[in-house]
């Protein structure tokens, strides 16, 4: 449960000229994603988290340079927030415990700019099939850009990272990536609602009083 949480805690310009065949390269695609994302103060969305067999799903809340939470749905009640210094996880029942940890850094969230930043100097960006938008599903109608990262050292906790990119919005709509154990680690990216001023305060938490506490959970055994 921990390696899992740390792992998902742990996070996307499609140009087709009409009248020329002009070239995108996946570098520069990749590029335009990470600018798009600059511009983003601030944001909420729903997310779908695929984790081997296991589903969660939450409203995902993100605000720069590097807070984040997720109020889960499912499992119900079940909070991960990051204020930038801190990493608090609350599991309710039946476990009912709050895991705390103060991190240095927040790492590669790939949903926002500064993640962008780091994947792209640790992996190697490629299309996976081309830069021409396909189907996010078999069978869907949602159009989407793939761009295929692969780690450049065995040291990256993933050895591979799929990103999905709506072509008009530059926002990332699916991240889906293998880890060295090859887990799946799929996140799935609906509903953005744009700088929205999110207050500071939301990424205060307050867990019950009730709950078992348990510090420094990352460097436990």
């Amino acid at each position: 449960m921990k390696k899992f949480l740390c792992a998902a805690v742990f996070v996307c310009v499609f140009c087709t000229a009409v009248f020329s065949q002009e070239i995108t390269t996946a570098s520069d695609f990749f590029k335009s994603v990470s600018d798009r994302y600059a511009e983003i103060k601030d944001y909420e969305a729903d997310i779908d988290i695929t984790i081997g067999k296991s589903e969660m799903k939450g409203k995902v809340s993100f605000k720069r340079p590097e807070m984040l939470r997720i109020d889960f749905s499912d499992p119900a009640e079940q909070v991960v927030v990051f204020n930038g210094d801190d990493l608090t996880i609350y599991l309710p029942s039946p476990t009912s415990a709050i895991l705390e940890q103060n991190v240095t850094a927040s790492g590669p969230n790939a949903a926002t700019s500064q993640g962008l930043s780091l994947l792209r100097r640790y992996y190697t960006v490629a299309y996976e099939s081309g830069q021409s938008a396909v189907p996010l599903d078999e069978n869907s109608d949602e159009m989407v850009v793939n761009l295929l990262l692969s780690r450049r050292s065995a040291a990256e906790a993933f050895r591979t990272i799929k990103l999905s990119v709506d072509p008009s919005t530059k926002l990332i709509r699916r991240v889906a990536a293998v880890s060295s154990q090859d887990v799946d680690y799929i996140f799935d990216f609906h509903n953005y609602n744009l700088n929205v001023n999110i207050s500071d305060q939301r990424f205060i938490y307050d867990p019950p009083s009730s709950a078992n506490n348990y510090n420094n959970f990352l460097l436990s055994e």
